[in-house]
């Protein structure tokens, strides 16, 4: 199911003081895709989902889930929650710590007055999807924080939704069992074939679920794309830096060759990917990935977009060193192979692909 949002403002009021989270939003979100709005906090991502929700009323603008307008300040309607055909997925889970896991489960049901008979069916059909088959007669406070987090998400299914939303769903989870969720939750929802709206800060959270992002900022949506377009080749500073660690240097165009765009930057003369939105002159900013930056070793005449440095610090994370290097006083940081034999205030050279460095035109 398509969502449609069309200049869609909201203000709050905080002592006396205007607060502005969402600006002039024009978004829409395609039907059976698991799509997710990134951002900092503050920035009006919840905000958002509470207004397609219901939970939330805009001051102004248009939302529509489907062919039904939902809510229109000009048209003057307003579907209540209850009636959007939609379910939500909260940061607490909201589950019910009196009830067992198929009470939780079954309340959207009950509240319906379906049939005992149907009620049982679904339940247990849905409890089968989300791996939970044999616990209908626990109390739900008595399962682990994963399983808790598949009760929400089951309550949130049985109603068979047209939407799904999720806020910030798996922040309450230690670090492992927010990985292991992360990989079910993409599963379930890859096999439902059902529009979910997702809502993280988690830039992680949000590659590795996701179809589509939409990074907000001051309550605008700043660029939308596939996950590996916004992380490789997003058009804008704020973007590139919020969805990965980045290594951002000011520049100038000084040539545009037939594959390359040159540049003069801190660091010295960098080849990069060629910009259609770029002329000699033009100042830029260079965005190269920390994981693209390769230590050299032995004769490095011959290569392009070699740099040399001082190890300023070095950081163990397991799978690799996070490195700050100094190259004329600019700082890059960089991983190196957890195997490498180097230290700091060693001097290294250093290299990168063209094609894994691309101009910022925002």
């Amino acid at each position: 199911m398509e969502i449609r949002i069309k200049s869609v403002s909201k203000d709050f009021f905080s002592e006396g003081k205007k607060i502005k989270a969402l600006s002039n939003v024009d978004l829409t979100i395609p039907a059976n895709q698991i799509f997710t709005l990134l951002g900092p906090s503050g920035c009006g991502k919840t905000t958002l989902l509470r207004c397609i929700v219901g939970l939330e009323t805009p001051d102004s603008g248009e939302i529509a889930i489907g062919e039904e307008i939902v809510w229109s300040k000009e048209k003057n309607i307003f579907v209540p929650p209850e009636k959007r055909g939609l379910s939500m997925v909260f940061q607490t889970y909201a589950i019910w710590p009196h009830m067992t896991v198929f009470d939780n489960v079954a309340y959207p049901l009950q509240t319906r007055k379906e049939s005992k008979e149907e009620i049982r069916s679904k339940v247990e059909k849905t409890l089968r999807f989300v791996q939970l088959e044999g616990f209908e007669n626990r109390p739900a406070t008595k399962l682990s924080g994963g399983q808790q987090q598949r009760v929400a998400l089951a309550r949130a299914l049985v109603p068979e939704p047209k939407v799904i939303l999720f806020d910030e769903p798996l922040s309450n989870l230690d670090a492992k069992l927010r990985e292991e969720t992360r990989k079910e939750l993409r599963s379930f929802l890859t096999e439902l074939k059902i529009t979910a709206v997702y809502v993280t800060h988690d830039r992680i959270e949000a590659l590795s679920l996701s179809d589509a992002i939409a990074v907000m900022k001051d309550g605008r949506m700043v660029e939308i794309g596939t996950p590996k377009k916004i992380y490789f080749g997003s058009d804008h500073r704020f973007v590139a830096d919020f969805i990965g660690q980045a290594n951002l240097i000011n520049g100038k165009v000084a040539a545009i060759e037939d594959s390359y765009t040159i540049v003069d930057s801190s660091i010295g003369t960098i080849s990069c990917q060629k910009s259609p939105d770029t002329s000699v002159g033009n100042a830029v900013t260079l965005c190269i990935r920390p994981e693209f930056i390769k230590v050299m070793e032995g004769d490095t005449s011959e290569e392009i977009n070699i740099f040399r440095g001082r190890v300023e610090s070095l950081l163990f994370v397991g799978d690799a060193y996070e490195a700050e290097i100094i190259i004329k006083a600019t700082r890059l940081i960089i991983r190196i192979e957890p195997t490498a034999i180097v230290e700091e205030g060693d001097e290294i050279a250093l290299a990168f692909d063209p094609d894994h460095c691309f101009l910022l035109s925002k």
